[in-house]
């Protein structure tokens, strides 16, 4: 190993090894350097694994997912949809897709963040140079850009046609309505008159 000096070349080694490739066994240190990773480590954990097809035309196992790309779900209540990634969150190590969603209590949709490892890359995006030079692909051979598909939206709820309301007299039509009492926050207090 390299001369000690002062504490600086340990630590510059340290900082090299990637986050999975930790010394300690213990959880409570994996855990620890799994929330204090440097976001080079976590773009790293969000890497994806290729379909075959992939595999064979760019002789590559896996890659970095990127905004753009289409994946297959491979596990969970969405199994075996494929849909484009629409955000990539490093730092929740998560990604969000087109069209998968969840219901919330007030019935709106909610985009549902998705774990790395329960997707497979189907289709590239490569509108990036940087990917196309790692995959020797020169800018000719890359495929026009797809459009976005169109996020689900739930259909209008139709209008139910209100039932007109007849008064039998026509002096119920002048008046007002009755005024609503107003509801107290906190009841008077009780007094004991002895």
């Amino acid at each position: 190993m390299a001369e000690d000096r002062g504490g600086v070349v340990d630590h510059c080694l340290r900082e090299l090894q990637p986050m999975s490739e930790s010394t300690s066994v213990q959880p409570r240190k994996q855990r620890r350097a799994y929330f204090q990773a440097a976001a080079f480590d976590r773009h790293r954990q969000l890497t994806v694994s290729l379909s075959r097809e992939l595999r064979g035309k760019y002789r590559r196992r896996a890659l970095p997912l990127r905004k753009g790309d289409t994946v297959r779900i491979i596990s969970g209540s969405f199994k075996g949809r494929e849909e484009r990634v629409s955000k990539v969150d490093v730092a929740s190590l998560r990604v969000t897709l087109d069209n998968v969603t969840i219901k919330k209590v007030d019935q709106k949709l909610k985009p549902l963040p998705i774990r790395s490892n329960h997707l497979i890359l189907t289709r590239l995006n490569l509108a990036d140079p940087w990917r196309r030079r790692i995959l020797n692909v020169s800018a000719a051979e890359v495929p026009p850009e797809e459009p976005a598909p169109a996020a689900e939206t739930p259909a209008p709820e139709p209008e139910t046609p209100e039932a007109p309301t007849t008064d039998a007299s026509p002096e119920a039509a002048d008046e007002d309505p009755a005024p609503v009492p107003k509801k107290r926050k906190n009841p008077p207090a009780a007094t004991e008159d002895a």
